[in-house]
């Protein structure tokens, strides 16, 4: 075994402050804006007051899960979740894969994904009012086939409205990720399956799909991130009381801020943080199965 000199010793000593000098300020910063405010969110939730300080334990976790509103919305931002994140993921895949095709009009298609990236939300909700109000376009288009009108913002079918529109204003993003990732696969790999009389759906399951693993893990995180932040869309279509169906975790805590109920608001934020740092770990893991051959 080769024996460390002092020199190298300090060499590596100085390279590591050095290093570490580097990094303090996004440190600094990251511990300054998120892990201290995180950690006083923490003690918030164990105590029973802002003023008193009294440690009451998870106390505030048990009436806070016996609260109907935070029920009501924590069911309805898992039911947008689990129906808007794969959608967001398998869409904007198939996107990619027909774009890499040769196809007509393709930049046409690719702009008309791009080109909610550049509008403010403010205008897309504009739209989408204008699109889904009790007298909109689409109820218009609907008594041209004898149907009835629907309060489409105010009925069962709220949440289907928002999450079109959260899939639209997503899956250009999304699309572009996808697009360059099919790029980087290695192109001798899908020679190789065609000299041996491979199909598509072979080469799509067995070779493109398992080296965009890494991408579609982290399509799959950025896509949950954005469905929990659909409450700024959802505000702008119906304020703070939406119809019941569209009624977010993210409104249940705006509303908790605003009555100053600190100790349910950090309650609720734990909560949420640890349930997104679980599906994460399992998306990792799940990533990590699928995808172990390929690394080596």
């Amino acid at each position: 075994m080769k024996k460390v000199t002092k020199e190298q010793k300090r060499l590596r000593r100085h390279d590591f402050l050095s290093g570490l000098a580097f990094l303090s300020p996004s440190l600094i910063g990251v511990g300054v804006f998120f892990v201290v405010p995180f950690c006083v969110v923490v003690y918030y939730s164990l105590i029973d007051g802002v003023s008193t300080k009294n440690f009451v334990g998870l106390d505030n976790f048990v009436k806070l899960f016996n609260n109907s509103a935070f029920i009501l919305a924590a069911k309805n931002t898992l039911h947008f979740s689990l129906i808007a994140v794969p959608l967001a993921v398998i869409l904007a895949l198939a996107l990619a894969v027909m774009l890499e095709a040769r196809i007509p009009m393709k930049s046409y298609f690719r702009s008309f994904f791009l080109s909610p990236m550049m509008v403010p939300v403010a205008s897309v909700v504009l739209i989408w009012q204008v699109l889904f109000n009790y007298n909109g376009t689409i109820n218009e288009f609907l008594l041209l086939f004898g149907q009835d009108k629907i309060d489409w913002l105010q009925s069962d079918s709220a949440q289907i409205v928002v999450m079109i529109l959260f899939l639209w204003k997503n899956l250009g993003y999304n699309m572009i990720l996808f697009m360059s990732a099919l790029s980087n696969i290695p192109a001798y790999l899908l020679e190789v399956a065609d000299v041996e009389g491979a199909g598509e759906i072979y080469k799509f399951f067995n070779i493109k799909l398992r080296y965009l693993s890494p991408t579609v893990l982290f399509v799959t995180i950025l896509s949950l991130i954005n469905s929990f932040k659909v409450f700024r869309e959802v505000y702008l279509l119906s304020g703070d009381y939406p119809y019941e169906v569209l009624y977010m975790l993210q409104h249940f805590m705006n509303n908790t801020f605003k009555s100053l109920d600190y100790q349910k608001l950090s309650a609720a934020a734990v909560v949420m943080a640890l349930v997104l740092v679980v599906v994460i770990w399992i998306l990792f893991r799940l990533e990590d199965w699928f995808g172990r051959d390929i690394e080596g």
